[in-house]
């Protein structure tokens, strides 16, 4: 809305000043800001209204180290991260972008269920929550609606790079003319590295790009899904999930700018996606929304972000990552992510395994998602395959640790565009 107001200005008045709004880097700037202050001096109310509800965090006793002093803490602060996410979206951003509008649905749709669930664990004293179904129905309809949009929108376009001229040991990347709609992603690690979904059905001719296009849609489902429930389940230690999309917003941030920017992208030899830049706007109060909200719920939390954020923000992710044709990247970027919810799917295959087996189920992990893992000393689990720590982790150095490995992904996601 500012961005219009103040494009109003500069062309009418030519006010000192107003034609910054035109810049991106001076938006994101702005938007980074307004997220921080929103989601720290906005938060402390928020968690003091959480407080004087009562809406606090019930805890099982599952024998990890400093669990039970979490009971009571408040939860459903995602609302903290939501909040600072849309107001300085809706403030700073061309609200009108296609891709702005995308990411805008999916904060709002996301954080409801997200909303719902907590709701009915809190208020209606159901620590089952939301019925799973439901969520997924949530999940896969959001993921539908992506996919169809994307598919549909004559504004979501890219310009391929489809040729390369070799000079000496300079690569010159040149690209169509004209804006196409395509199914292609970008791909690690290959040459060429644009991978187009039509490839699958290659063999029934004409019809392969509609087909794609099928593909791509229901690609598109299982990432949202995927990534929302991953971020989810890594939500179990003090500011481990904040911290982590932390980490990924700034990454898919970075390759927001360098596609939207035809020479960043002939370096990079990406395609260029015109119109993604706004995303670079929503990405900036992304990280200041979580940066924010991770000084309240660092060691030790003071609140909870519940499945408010938690499946928010592991949306917005999978949905960004999307819009950008970048995809396909996730499985380095968000490995966490991935590993956290791999450990959930072994476990429980394992134990239903063994106990079919043997009578009774055994478990690989002492512990699953995986972070709890390393809450548990060696004692707790003789049948698990990582024998180490013999002691207890300290939940800190966990969360630190995951922090650490988060960074290094997210270079290894930059650094295989040029590796290849």
């Amino acid at each position: 809305m500012l961005y219009y107001l103040f494009n109003y200005l500069d062309k009418t008045f030519d006010i000192p000043g107003a034609g910054l709004f035109n810049y991106v880097t001076f938006r994101s700037g702005v938007a980074f800001m307004l997220a921080l202050l929103l989601s720290t001096i906005a938060g402390k109310k928020v968690i003091e209204k959480l407080q004087l509800l009562q809406i606090g965090e019930t805890i099982r006793d599952l024998g990890l180290e400093g669990q039970m002093s979490k009971k009571g803490t408040p939860t459903m602060g995602g609302i903290i991260i939501i909040m600072a996410i849309l107001i300085p979206s809706l403030l700073i951003s061309k609200v009108g972008n296609i891709y702005m509008i995308l990411m805008l649905i999916t904060t709002i749709w996301l954080g409801l269920i997200g909303f719902l669930d907590d709701y009915i664990k809190v208020f209606k004293k159901d620590k089952d929550g939301l019925k799973g179904r439901f969520k997924i129905i949530g999940q896969v309809s959001l993921g539908l609606l992506v996919g169809l949009t994307l598919y549909l929108s004559p504004d979501v376009v890219i310009r391929e790079n489809h040729e390369i001229m070799k000079k000496g040991n300079i690569e010159d990347v040149k690209y169509q003319t004209e804006n196409i709609k395509s199914t292609k992603t970008t791909i690690p690690f290959v040459k060429n590295n644009n991978f187009d979904y039509a490839e699958f059905t290659s063999f029934l001719g004409e019809k392969s790009q509609t087909i794609g296009w099928i593909i791509f849609v229901l690609v598109t489902i299982f990432i949202v899904t995927a990534v929302s429930n991953g971020a989810n389940l890594t939500d179990g230690l003090d500011g481990l999930a904040t911290g982590s999309s932390a980490i990924i917003g700034t990454t898919l941030g970075i390759l927001a700018y360098v596609s939207s920017h035809v020479q960043y992208a002939s370096y990079l030899n990406i395609m260029y996606i015109p119109g993604c830049e706004e995303l670079v706007v929503f990405a900036s109060a992304f990280i200041g929304a979580t940066i924010g909200f991770l000084w309240y719920n660092a060691y030790p939390a003071q609140v909870f972000m519940g499945d408010t954020g938690s499946l928010t923000i592991g949306g917005i992710i999978g949905v960004f990552a999307i819009a950008i044709h970048k995809e396909l990247l996730l499985p380095i970027l968000c490995c966490i992510f991935f590993v956290e919810s791999l450990s959930v799917i072994l476990q429980v295959f394992y134990f239903k395994l063994t106990k079919r087996k043997y009578g009774e189920g055994r478990r690989l992990f002492r512990m699953s998602p995986l972070h709890h893992h390393f809450q548990k000393s060696a004692d707790c689990g003789i049948e698990a395959i990582l024998k180490k720590p013999k002691i207890a982790i300290p939940e800190s150095k966990i969360v630190t640790r995951f922090w650490i490995i988060g960074i290094l992904l997210a270079v290894i996601t930059i650094v295989t565009l040029k590796i290849r």
